[in-house]
């Protein structure tokens, strides 16, 4: 029997149908081993950034939230913020999606990237391979501070992202 999730599609997602989605959060749901019902919002850039303020005092949106709950939580997803993501790296909508409703899962599963010293990261990228999806939030994230750090050598790359990850 498969986990219980609604998807909420606040925002027209091209070549999206609930029904798809409805069927990765299930899959994902089970892969991360969430229980109780898990409801997903997908949504514009001022519905999340509204929320964002509201429960995590951060005027701005992002691209994903979590709100979890004794069983199974609440995911919100900026489809403004995904559509330009997918552009960004060169896939489509739907994959960054799926993308967004893993990372938040994860978070729903109890993962905390902030502090977890990485278990969140490999547990995205196997499962992220394992579904054929394309790179993890985390991964871009270590990508680009790693851009952004251009002549730094590596052994202070790497001190940032220990302390990042202790954070």
């Amino acid at each position: 029997m498969f986990p219980a999730s609604m998807v909420i599609l606040e925002k027209k997602v091209d070549g999206a149908a609930v029904a798809e989605l409805s069927r990765f959060v299930r899959k994902a749901q089970s892969l991360t081993g969430v229980a109780g019902e898990v409801g997903v919002l997908i949504t514009g850039n001022a519905r999340v950034r509204e929320l964002n303020r509201r429960f995590r005092r951060k005027n701005k949106p992002t691209d994903v939230l979590s709100f979890p709950r004794a069983e199974g939580g609440d995911i919100a997803i900026s489809f403004d913020i995904a559509r330009e993501n997918a552009k960004h790296f060169g896939h489509n909508s739907i994959d960054e999606l799926k993308v967004l409703v893993l990372h938040g899962m994860l978070h729903l599963a109890g993962y905390d990237h902030e502090r977890d010293n990485g278990r969140m990261a490999a547990r995205e990228a196997r499962l992220r391979a394992q579904l054929k999806l394309p790179n993890s939030l985390i991964e871009r994230s270590d990508a680009d501070s790693t851009k952004a750090a251009g002549t730094k050598s590596t052994t202070r790359i790497r001190a940032a992202r220990k302390r990042r990850r202790r954070r």
